[in-house]
């Protein structure tokens, strides 16, 4: 049998990011070290990365989000789509956004 012989990894990666990570994994009582390892062990059971790799899901407006300003330019952005008829029926909006969210 044939031991492994370790090899170094270097890579940049974001101070803040890097210090939130070695928070966590401190907790969880591991080190840095051993979750690259399987991180790494876990692309090549998989043949790939371990999770999905998307864009997140865009989320509607929530009016209470918003600053006053923002809130009036969304206002005036659809009143400019009505006076336009840049319109839809309402169905189709809906139809979207079930299909969009998987409601």
């Amino acid at each position: 049998m044939t031991m492994a012989k370790d090899a170094n990894v270097f890579a940049r990666v974001d101070a803040s990011l890097k210090e939130q990570a070695e928070g966590i994994l401190s907790q969880l009582g591991l080190p840095m070290s051993n979750a690259i390892n399987i991180f790494l062990k876990q692309i090549v059971l998989r043949r790939g990365l371990p999770f999905d790799v998307t864009l997140p899901v865009k989320a509607p407006l929530a009016a209470g989000s918003l600053t006053s300003d923002e809130f009036y330019a969304e206002i005036k952005r659809g009143y400019d789509d009505c006076v336009t008829g840049r319109t839809r029926p309402a169905e189709d909006v809906f139809r979207d956004i079930e299909a969009e969210f998987g409601l």
